[in-house]
């Protein structure tokens, strides 16, 4: 397996793993009417984390099994700095997880 799906999939882990530390990850799987969004992050039908864990998470990690070509340009980060900024939640290290997703994609 190529090294970038590797970093990857560590990261996806990893931000998995804040997500559930910051009690942000839901154990009840969200509707399909929220799935069906097409406005970018969901943003009309979920909250972001819901779409980091329901939409980004499987999808990163479908295309990492199947070794299909993954996205040549990524800025989640920035989302993710604007959902927290508003949160009293230490939510610093999930930021830096997806700060190096968005540098890894966009580097490729």
């Amino acid at each position: 397996m190529n090294n970038i799906y590797i970093a990857i999939a560590e990261l996806l882990i990893d931000i998995e793993k804040e997500l559930r530390y910051l009690q942000l990850w839901d154990d009840e799987m969200i509707s399909d009417e929220a799935l069906m969004s097409e406005q970018p992050f969901a943003v009309d039908t979920m909250t972001f984390p819901q779409w980091l864990q329901f939409i980004f998470l499987p999808r990163m990690y479908f295309m990492i099994e199947q070794k299909m070509q993954l996205p040549s340009n990524c800025g989640i980060a920035p989302m993710a700095e604007q959902y927290f900024s508003v949160l009293n939640l230490p939510c610093a290290p999930l930021i830096d997880h997806l700060q190096k997703v968005d540098a890894l994609l966009t580097r490729q």
